[in-house]
């Protein structure tokens, strides 16, 4: 890659390509906060002698730390940990990021399933058959968005892969502000996978970027380059090592969700977003700096897991 996909965006958002299910949640964040106001300023009152740090431009937009989920990598506001429940941290199993997708296909499934019961009923037994059909399709929304826990290796000079799929791509490649020769790492993720990103080292995160682009099937090679991506420059605390990992949408997947920001400290294996419903992500790590690498195209991963590769100068 000689070039950037487009031009690179900051991003202020934890989904910088937007999307109707974060347009609900900011639209009911608004309402909760003036229902907050209006009948809980006690509370109100308290979360801003907790509210950590300084932001004019989000002084009103955030009471407490459920109004950072989305907006957390544009605003300077923090709370002390264990204040708030985490908006990384699962709800019930689930991604915290796809409670609202969750939630509106749950009621349309209910309102559908409905109707087809009372067809069935009704009319003709058949209704039973498509009441199936649906059920089956809709069971497909609450098993992508679940979120387990995962216990990562504590080996050192190590990195996890940051997604659960199937490895695709394992390749030199030169690689825009890397020197030399650079080992990418792709992992396609289907629907059936978890879709939680992890990070495959304990780093220290240096930049972030958000590049528009095309929808490609992420299996398709021209994807790294056209589609819609996230870049995470980060570098490895224990040995230094410049580490990229990349979000990349593919032909369904459309929302990509970051909640970090550059400066954040974040442990192996820890969560920092999501990719909504199949896409592809990438690690890249400069040649010279990788020891072995432990995966080979076909090798299904785990994130958080699953090792990818040693750090360290071969000798």
């Amino acid at each position: 890659m000689n070039s950037l996909p487009t031009a690179p965006q900051i991003p202020t958002c934890s989904q910088p390509g937007g999307g109707w299910g974060m347009s609900v949640e900011m639209a009911w964040a608004r309402v909760r906060r003036t229902l907050l106001r209006a009948f809980r300023p006690g509370y109100v009152r308290r979360m801003r002698e907790l509210r950590l740090g300084t932001c004019d431009r989000h002084d009103r937009a955030v009471i407490d730390a459920r109004d950072l989920k989305y907006i957390r990598p544009g605003c300077e506001f923090s709370f002390p940990p264990g204040t708030q429940p985490h908006p990384c941290q699962p709800f019930l199993g689930f991604a915290r990021f796809g409670l609202c997708e969750l939630l509106v296909i749950t009621l349309l499934y209910l309102c559908c399933a409905g109707g087809l019961i009372t067809a069935a009923l009704l009319v003709h037994w058949a209704f039973w058959i498509a009441l199936v059909v649906l059920t089956v399709v809709y069971l497909e929304v609450p098993y992508f968005f679940r979120d387990p826990e995962r216990v990562s290796p504590t080996e050192p000079n190590i990195l996890v892969s940051p997604a659960d799929g199937v490895i695709t791509h394992v390749e030199e490649v030169d690689e825009i502000e890397f020197p030399g020769k650079t080992l990418r790492i792709s992992m396609f993720l289907s629907i059936f996978n978890v879709h939680v990103n992890r990070m495959p080292a304990t780093v220290k995160v240096k930049q972030i970027r958000y590049f528009p682009g095309a929808f490609l099937d992420a299996r398709d090679s021209n994807s790294a380059i056209r589609n819609e991506q996230l870049w995470i420059d980060t570098e490895d605390a224990a040995t230094g090592t410049p580490v990229r990992a990349k979000q990349i949408s593919g032909k369904v997947a459309r929302r990509i969700v970051c909640w970090i920001k550059a400066g954040d400290e974040i442990q192996r294996g820890e969560r920092f977003g999501m990719i909504k419903l199949g896409s592809r992500a990438d690690i890249l790590v400069p040649v010279d700096k990788i020891q072995e690498v432990c995966v080979k195209v076909g090798d299904v991963v785990r994130a958080g897991t699953s090792l990818l590769l040693r750090l360290g100068t071969p000798q």
